[in-house]
């Protein structure tokens, strides 16, 4: 599920697969609601991120049975269709994120709601996304040459047209988010985080009668039979599903009670002094897309070279298709439980500053840290133990799902490794933006950025472009550990010690209890053939059986040790869980 940049408060690049769903961060104006009301806006705010994550991996998985998943015309497919988000966010994302929610919350205090404001902008949008959109979808072409590596030319061609049918998005994602801001603003927040989930089913719908008509795909090359229709009918279900993303939210903004029109008196709308506020995020952001382009390109190599192998050994070669598909998995925990909290600390953050208590800032941080780290810790164990089963979730229905399992499973290790780091890292960047420093994250992000590309441009050079996806994968588990390291030490060089001492040690005591719980799964995995290609990766539905024994083991000896230790941060996390279930002592 793609992701618009985090609201005022700064971004978190998160992976980029096709046809995702765009999830916000909450505005920052939630956080000035105090109380219960904010939690009730939070819950339903994040049921929403949940439903259209689960209902994102349903439709990656059911689009790796009809295209499978380590094939040409699945990262031909993936490649066209992470275009359009990626330009979106490089050429617009920042501004209607960074540049435009100031404005729309300060318009939407005057008498009339901020209505004329908000006419002149959604007339902004859609003439400047109309103009882009056009000009883009006219250059299909020229772009996928520019964005992949040794493609043959029926490999251009099929991106191209992909591409075509692709490309509009831009026009709706851009709709989509200055709707979705003008509803927040307005204090209507659901509708924002609920909207994806429409484009997921639309998308569940589409992809499903693309297999009852055509069938599933077996073996062998797709290409090989591939058609216009099928062209049409994947990349344009693909796109509707992004147009009723962005249309659904009318009927909302409609029930607001917001008397919109079109308005092209643009002067005046004060966008070029909050720009200039805005420039190091809006740096930051087209520095961390410009990354994720070359990524992406650097990745394609491995599409050119599967298709020089017979299809047995072609199928254990991962490309761009399983490399998005495993960084959408493994981000799912940072978004629940690291992006939640983060988000609710940065109030107290600001707050502190604020009210010139900067020396507080310290324990807020090693508090939230700490929150984080159980089921955080917990998961990266069950992604590394579960990896198998996991990626047989996603590897289609194919007569090679397995080697492509084993292909997708250890990009899943591989990306898990740096899991706790991106989220430390997460809370350390809301100090500087609590503060308004905007420039120190821009700086560390771009350093990461090159560092990365530094890397992934060497290993293109030496590595065999049949493991390049898994060469860019560890790439990002390290950039995200030494990204940590660093900010790390600008966070204690500016706000002095925050207790990264007992930081280090909760992550050091849990993460022993996750490991043996780890080994207790895998003999749980190892009765089931997950070591052996066995039961665990004979079905899907098998591996869903597999994932839930094992899980559910691991879960159990997990918690059973944590109480039994009496690791304090288990009833920090606990807590808010409990105190909802009737009849527990609150």
């Amino acid at each position: 599920m793609t992701q618009v940049p985090n609201s005022s408060v700064g971004s978190d690049q998160q992976p980029m697969t096709g046809a995702m769903d765009l999830v916000a961060e909450p505005p920052a104006e939630l956080h000035h609601q105090q109380g219960r009301s904010r939690s009730k806006i939070y819950a339903l705010m994040a049921s929403g991120t949940m439903v259209s994550r689960l209902l994102g991996f349903a439709r990656t998985a059911l689009l790796a049975m009809a295209i499978g998943s380590v094939t040409s015309v699945a990262d031909i497919f993936e490649k066209a269709n992470v275009i359009p988000t990626i330009i979106y966010m490089l050429l617009a994302g920042g501004v209607f994120n960074v540049v435009l929610i100031p404005q729309l919350i300060k318009a939407s205090k005057a008498k009339d709601r901020g209505a004329a404001y908000t006419s002149k902008l959604i007339t902004l949008t859609v003439v400047v996304m109309g103009i882009l959109t056009l000009i883009l979808t006219l250059s299909a072409r020229p772009l996928i040459i520019a964005l992949t590596n040794n493609w043959s030319e029926p490999m251009i061609v099929l991106g191209t047209a992909f591409a075509y049918w692709s490309l509009p998005q831009i026009f709706f994602y851009g709709l989509y988010a200055v709707l979705g801001q003008v509803l927040n603003a307005n204090g209507r927040f659901a509708a924002f985080m609920w909207a994806p989930a429409i484009n997921n089913i639309i998308q569940l719908l589409v992809i499903g009668a693309f297999i009852l008509t055509f069938g599933s795909y077996t073996s062998g090359d797709p290409m090989e039979n591939w058609s216009t229709v099928k062209t049409i009918w994947l990349a344009g279900g693909a796109t509707l599903g992004i147009v009723m993303q962005a249309l659904v939210l009318f009927w909302p903004l409609k029930k607001s009670g917001l008397k919109l029109s079109f308005d092209f008196g643009w002067r005046g709308m004060g966008l070029r002094h909050v720009g200039k506020l805005a420039i190091w995020t809006l740096a930051a952001m087209v520095i961390g897309n410009l990354s994720s382009l070359l990524y992406s390109k650097i990745v394609s190599g491995a599409t050119a070279a599967r298709a020089q192998m017979p299809a047995e050994q072609a199928a254990s070669v991962a490309g761009e298709y399983a490399l998005n598909t495993s960084q959408l998995i493994t981000v799912l925990p940072h978004s629940l439980f690291a992006l939640t909290v983060a988000t609710v600390l940065f109030n107290d953050f600001a707050r502190a500053f604020s009210e010139k208590r900067a020396s507080d800032v310290g324990q807020l941080l090693n508090r939230g840290m700490r929150s984080t780290a159980i089921p955080i810790v917990f998961c990266t164990i069950v992604f590394i133990v579960l990896a198998g089963p996991l990626g047989r979730l996603f590897a289609g229905s194919s007569q090679n799902a397995a080697q492509a399992a084993g292909a997708l499973g250890q990009l899943l290790v591989l990306t898990a490794l740096g899991l706790p780091f991106k989220s430390l890292q997460f809370f350390m960047l809301r100090v500087f933006y609590a503060e308004e420093d905007t420039r120190t994250p821009m700086l560390i992000q771009s350093a990461t950025a090159a560092l990365g590309l530094i890397l992934a441009f060497s290993a293109a050079a030496v590595v065999d472009p049949l493991h390049i996806a898994a060469a860019i994968a560890f790439i990002y588990g390290l950039t995200n550990i030494l990204s940590c390291i660093g900010t790390h030490y600008l966070v204690k060089r500016r706000y002095g010690n925050y207790g990264v001492t007992s930081v280090i040690d909760t992550y050091v005591r849990v993460g022993w209890m996750a490991t043996i719980s780890g080994a207790a799964g895998c003999l749980v995995l190892w009765l089931l053939g997950g070591f052996s290609f066995g039961f665990a990766y004979s079905s899907l539905f098998n591996a869903i059986i597999s994932i839930i024994l094992v899980a559910g083991t691991m879960g159990v000896i997990y918690l059973g040790l944590l109480h039994k230790t009496k690791v304090p941060e288990l009833a920090g996390f606990l807590g808010p869980i409990l105190r909802r279930i009737p009849g527990i002592k609150r």
